[in-house]
């Protein structure tokens, strides 16, 4: 079980932290990697805090400044982003609200410490040209599975493991229209998205050559349902092919951008689409590239 980047652990680790992390993972519905990446903020907490402090990590000996020296030393020490600094804090602040509700502490050592600032900035995405270079090799290679995950990806704003779980009970699809059934999104919710004539063409036929053996999944690899591993894979051929860094999750904030761009900045309409709980989280979408900053201030004239 993967727990930090950390391969040595201190004997109470084993012992009492790792113990306490699978029970409280035991009572939560994260998903899969949201569990991995938690385990890997816990345990890294732990080997800080038995190398810093020379002693077996123990509940009762942890302070508000441990916690709040863990979050410097990250930054510090390993250089680590600001979002994942803040990330490893919630993963804390869980598992200590946890360990206080269930009555193995009086209080929470992470209440008092605060996560660090940060500048929202916009997300990546890619210019028309280089997303025009990554559909054209697609159809001039006639790989139709490709284009219609690349597809899919643009013009419906799914997160790969979506895209991956999709089946064929999830399409409605006609001449006119075409919707998908999102079952499980991040939070376990469920959605219904939109399906456009680019995206609905390509996914009728690719779903086309699935005739023969039409199995749960639409998308099959060489042994069984395609995986995450899998689109990964077939994006990194892709960038190695057309010189175009390109990732599953960057097509979903192309889509994103896009999409306020020819909606007169909708967010209402794009959080339902890209299945955000928050408002906060699409509201980055309409956050300026430094790109755009820079052509802004170039326009300026006195």
């Amino acid at each position: 079980m993967q727990y930090s980047d950390d391969n040595v652990f201190h004997p109470s680790l084993k012992t009492v932290l790792i113990p306490l992390v699978e029970r409280f993972m035991d009572g939560t519905d994260y998903a899969a990697a949201s569990r991995l990446a938690i385990r890997s903020d816990l345990g890294k907490f732990g080997v800080w805090f038995v190398e810093a402090n020379s002693e077996a990590f123990d509940l009762s000996r942890i302070t508000t400044r441990d916690c709040a020296d863990f979050r410097d030393s990250l930054r510090r020490d390993r250089n680590q982003s600001v979002a994942t600094v803040n990330r490893n804090l919630v993963s804390l602040r869980r598992f200590f609200g946890w360990l206080k509700e269930s009555g193995n502490i009086s209080s929470s050592p992470v209440e008092g410490v605060k996560e660090l600032s940060r500048q929202e900035s916009a997300p990546k995405s890619l210019d028309r040209a280089s997303i025009r270079r990554l559909l054209r090799e697609s159809e001039a290679r006639q790989d139709i599975r490709a284009v219609c995950i690349f597809s899919l990806l643009l013009y419906c704003g799914l997160r790969v493991s979506e895209l991956v779980a999709l089946q064929f009970r999830d399409l409605e699809l006609s001449e006119r229209s075409g919707w998908l059934v999102v079952r499980n999104g991040k939070g376990n919710k469920q959605r219904r998205v939109p399906v456009p004539l680019v995206a609905r063409k390509s996914l009728e036929s690719y779903c086309e050559t699935r005739t023969v053996a039409r199995a749960e999944h639409i998308f099959a690899g060489e042994r069984g349902p395609l995986t995450t591993r899998g689109v990964r894979s077939l994006f990194s051929k892709y960038a190695g092919i057309t010189g175009v860094k390109v990732h599953p999750h960057l097509l979903r904030h192309c889509f994103g951008r896009q999409f306020l761009e020819v909606n007169q900045n909708d967010l209402v309409a794009l959080a339902a689409l890209m299945g955000h709980e928050s408002l906060d989280t699409t509201r980055r979408y309409v956050q300026r590239t430094p790109e755009q900053l820079e052509a802004a201030s170039e326009r300026m004239s006195f």
